[in-house]
């Protein structure tokens, strides 16, 4: 299937690994240019470089700190007009758990508050072109209770959530389209299940066994179904949180 994504323009936001460079790969080779950002100014480079060799569409960057307004707000300008506008805006940027109020602080910035102030300033990018996508990165962790307590991460990422959705209602009138997709565990390399399997072998394996598919999933399970939403094939989905945990939750959405 053709998703339509040819000539296309995104920015991803905490795009230089795992996750999000995962969408980033897969919106180019559905024939799309991308702008991405971390905070990392030597990674930004390396990855920029990488994805440009791989011959799809362009790829620019930028280090930027997105709990910072002013910097994000200045990628998103200078973004746009890199790629000569703007049809999709993916919010990938997220801070670690925690229970400090450090922690509290950053994850509103970085979570949240980035969200919102990053949507504001690439509105009107978006509907410039008579439609665009916002999709927002969320978590199955914002629906549930852990043993170990809440932390800043799952109240902020739930926090997303609602806001995401909320967008479709407003946003929708000027065609922007407003989606979360909310991953289960994920395999990244060097990421969270990672150290887990290494410090936790046992919990690992446990977690498997349970699972219905045998196996966490992958950053490209995830990939899919953003770039999905994002393209026009998606046209008609608005206000809808996607779970991709290949059934790990038991919950029942109606």
């Amino acid at each position: 299937m053709d998703l339509g994504l040819a000539g296309k323009k995104a920015i991803v936001t905490g795009s230089t690994k795992g996750i999000g460079r995962a969408i980033v790969e897969t919106l180019l080779a559905e024939g799309a240019s991308v702008a991405i950002c971390a905070r990392d100014a030597e990674g930004v480079a390396a990855a920029v470089a990488e994805l440009n060799a791989l011959g799809k569409g362009k790829v620019w960057g930028a280090s930027v700190d997105a709990g910072n307004p002013d910097s994000l707000k200045g990628f998103i300008a200078d973004a746009t007009r890199e790629l000569g506008g703007l049809d999709i805006y993916v919010h990938n940027t997220s801070g670690k758990p925690a229970k400090t109020y450090e922690a509290w602080e950053a994850n509103f910035r970085i979570d949240l508050m980035a969200l919102v102030l990053g949507v504001d300033a690439a509105t009107e990018a978006l509907s410039a072109n008579g439609g665009g996508a916002l999709i927002s990165i969320g978590t199955t962790a914002a629906g549930e209770h852990f043993a170990s307590g809440a932390n800043s991460y799952s109240a902020f990422k739930a926090a997303v959530t609602n806001w995401t959705l909320g967008q479709a209602q407003t946003l929708g009138a000027k065609g922007i389209r407003c989606n979360v997709v909310s991953p289960g565990p994920i395999w990244v390399e060097g990421g969270d299940w990672n150290r887990v399997k290494d410090g936790k072998p046992e919990f690992f394996a446990a977690t498997e066994k349970v699972h219905p598919g045998g196996r966490i999933g992958g950053v490209q399970d995830v990939a899919n179904a953003v770039v999905f939403l994002a393209s026009p094939v998606a046209g008609h989905i608005n206000g809808a949180n996607l779970t991709v945990d290949g059934g790990f939750m038991k919950r029942v959405n109606y």
